[in-house]
């Protein structure tokens, strides 16, 4: 299921160029695609994270791909501007079910002890997602023709929410495997104010927000929206080669994120300090990339895409943080709200590349210095994700916080 979330969500990233000849729009509008989908499921998390805690995470899997797939259905087969936004829109809300009841599953089915490597490889798996955007569906969309390619993954994902409802568990009891409780029988339900309560006055929350925002935005600004016309349009590439480009990096994420998982577990309660490090240095990769006046050469941008690869996971970290301090009724509540912070930033940044592009273009074809001048945005809004995981970094261990310690307001 995490897998076409990600292949819903890179597709249009691979389509750019096709985008803005289909709909006849300039790229601060295209970046509107982008803008509402991230922004969507962005918003998205929170709600969903509470049904996911009220109802179960099989339920909202389900729904969550059906609405996926008909927005894909919706996008493949309009060429109204309007209409396509709201397509996006639909995609984004059915995109906020995956991970999030992901997250949740983990610590049913298998130890606390063990669940940020599995985080990692759900992670990492998903990438899967990523390559098949890059490589059949960039294909099939070049072969066949944008409705063709679209109404195709429409399909596909909803086939996905069929294979959901039939094989996915929310716990081992519920599939009638024989297990440990998870969690005591005897807890009473939280009310929403009260999930919303444990999840708002967690520093770990804050923590997983802010790790979440400095390791995945510049991956999404990169992979969903400019990454392609960057390199076709600036930076003289071929479709196959930025196919293959997005391919290594997909590689790359899949061998490195096991490797992430354990470095989480070794980090234990400083687990910000690890994701700070790795994505500032994220950050200095990619000021030395733009700051060359000539286009970049293949090498680089595949050296570039395994740097990118070797950071992204530790966006991941907070999650383990939020799951091993709060109880298990709230973690898809807290993790709706990190969740937030990588794609609200790379919402704000991939509009703003949009628009910064336009302004420096003048309206006329891109060119690297174009992208140079836009990447300003990227960096602006990464430095303040790296300030807010020293700002909420706590100087305590983190604690377990049980249900009977919150009242109703």
């Amino acid at each position: 299921m995490y897998v076409g979330a990600i292949f819903g969500r890179t597709s249009f990233g691979v389509a750019g160029v096709e985008a803005i000849e289909r709909f006849d729009v300039d790229a601060s509008r295209i970046a509107v695609f982008a803008s509402m989908q991230i922004g969507t499921y962005a918003l998205a998390q929170v709600p969903t994270g509470i049904l996911i805690d009220r109802f179960g995470p099989r339920r909202l899997l389900v729904i969550g791909a059906i609405i996926m797939g008909i927005g894909q259905l919706i996008l493949g087969l309009t060429t109204s501007y309007g209409v396509a936004i709201g397509a996006r829109v639909l995609i984004g809300a059915g995109d906020a079910t995956a991970f999030l009841s992901v997250m949740r599953l983990l610590p049913f089915w298998f130890p606390l002890h063990r669940t940020p490597m599995f985080t990692a490889v759900t992670a990492a798996f998903g990438q899967l997602g990523q390559f098949l955007s890059a490589v059949p569906f960039l294909w099939l969309l070049h072969a066949t023709g944008w409705t063709i390619a679209f109404v195709s993954l429409g399909s596909v994902v909803i086939l996905i929410a069929i294979v959901a409802a039939i094989a996915v568990a929310d716990s081992p009891e519920s599939a009638g495997v024989y297990s440990e409780p998870s969690v005591e029988k005897d807890e009473p339900a939280l009310s929403i104010g009260q999930r919303m309560k444990l999840a708002l006055s967690s520093r770990a929350t804050w923590q997983g927000f802010f790790i979440h925002y400095a390791g995945l935005h510049a991956n999404l600004v990169f992979i969903m929206m400019w990454g392609v016309p960057m390199m076709t349009e600036a930076m003289g590439f071929s479709s196959a080669q930025a196919g293959m480009v997005l391919t290594i990096n997909s590689i790359a994420m899949i061998i490195v994120s096991p490797f992430h998982g354990r470095l989480s577990s070794l980090s234990g309660r400083h687990r910000d300090i690890s994701a700070f490090v790795l994505s500032l240095l994220h950050l200095l990769a990619w000021l030395w990339f733009f700051s060359s006046p000539s286009p970049r050469g293949l090498a680089v941008i595949i050296a570039m895409m395994i740097l990118m690869a070797l950071s992204s996971p530790s966006s991941n970290y907070g999650f383990d943080q939020i799951r091993e301090t709060l109880d298990r009724n709230v973690v898809a509540t807290a993790t709706g709200l990190a969740n937030m912070g990588g794609f609200t930033a790379g919402m704000i940044a991939a509009q703003i590349f949009g628009i910064m592009l336009d302004k420096h273009s003048g309206g006329t074809a891109f060119v690297w210095g174009d992208f140079r001048y836009a990447a300003l945005a990227v960096l602006v809004v990464w430095t303040i994700g790296l300030l807010g995981i020293l700002i909420t970094r706590g100087g305590t261990r983190p604690r377990k916080i049980r249900m009977e310690t919150v009242t109703e307001d």
